[in-house]
């Protein structure tokens, strides 16, 4: 079977698809026929050898795919031919991925494979951020950094699906037209985003700010919240990760808070299943629709990595594999 694997640490020029044995599935793994591949950032990273794990190489990208259940485990709730969503923390790129039941989700019919494969990494961390960790209440206001990309649409949408008012942070005005039909209310420009905010917000300020990017926008997105506001560490796409100044904290009563999904979810059996469940009555009733942007036959891998690696991608890059 075909896999995409990096076979030398430097980025999309060493990914290669490769012909590879197709796995058996373990002890209540479930086998997985792949239609469709997100890709994320965490590839990128992981292509270089810049992410957090460090696989042996030769090692199989890919953290979000979806597909067709082959083979399931009695008792798993899954049987041959469910449509299902999965992530897992590296190997999905691959046209059949055994993987453990926790980390495989039911599709509702309503959403296409290259939707599916939208979803999982970049919708669970949007609902630990806001639901878990940013504590959001109906009514309050969301200003979403890298409103245009997969996480960033993302936020949007669940945002918006727990009653918040969502203001996106673009760079373009292409990037805000995809921004604005995820569900924003208010699309605004980065440069100068400070004051378009406070005349937006009454100079009240935001309730919780999403950081995706990071790099030297920290201070003004912390200058951005109001009263006892929630700044989200998510990630850091621009490269640079900021300081923070605890004065300022203290303060304005604001808190800055760290969100790092993926080792906390996978830790926990259980926890992921019960992140989706909340989220499907949000697929179902259109409030989630995942803005798929380009999609790629397998074989172009690498310009899909490398569009992703120089900001051109809009919304979730996806591969298709059948």
């Amino acid at each position: 079977m075909r896999a995409v694997q990096v076979v030398r640490l430097e980025g999309p020029e060493g990914v290669d698809v490769v012909d590879v044995p197709e796995p058996a599935a373990g002890d209540g793994q479930v086998l997985v026929e792949v239609h469709a591949a997100g890709v994320s950032f965490p590839d990128l990273l992981l292509s270089a050898g810049r992410y957090q794990l460090k696989p042996e190489l030769p090692f199989t990208l890919g953290v979000d795919v979806a597909g067709v259940v082959r083979e399931a485990p009695d008792g798993s709730g899954f049987t041959a031919g469910d449509r299902v969503a999965c992530v897992l923390p590296y190997g999905g790129w691959a046209e059949l991925v055994a993987l453990d039941a926790g980390s495989v989700f039911p599709l509702p019919d309503s959403v296409s494979f290259e939707q599916g494969a939208a979803l999982p990494m970049n919708y669970l961390t949007a609902h630990f951020a806001l639901a878990v960790r940013g504590a959001l209440q109906p009514e309050e206001t969301v200003l979403v950094h890298g409103a245009a990309g997969g996480v960033g649409t993302a936020c949007l949408q669940v945002a918006k699906g727990y009653g918040a008012r969502t203001i996106a942070v673009v760079s373009t005005e292409e990037k805000g037209d995809t921004a604005r039909a995820a569900g924003a209310d208010e699309v605004v420009l980065v440069d100068g985003f400070l004051e378009s905010v406070k005349k937006l917000t009454d100079g009240n300020g935001v309730d919780i700010v999403m950081d995706v990017v990071g790099g030297d926008l920290m201070t003004d997105s912390l200058r951005s919240l109001g009263t006892l506001g929630r700044l989200l560490v998510v990630g850091f796409t621009a490269g640079a990760i900021p300081e923070v100044k605890v004065n300022r904290l203290l303060l304005n009563n604001i808190d800055v808070r760290g969100v790092g999904w993926g080792a906390y979810a996978m830790a926990r059996s259980g926890f992921m299943r019960s992140q989706w469940d909340e989220l499907v009555p949000m697929m179902e009733s259109g409030m989630i629709d995942p803005p798929v942007g380009t999609t790629y036959p397998l074989e172009d891998v690498r310009l899909a990595l490398t569009d992703m690696a120089e900001r051109r991608t809009l919304g979730k890059s996806v591969l298709t594999l059948r």
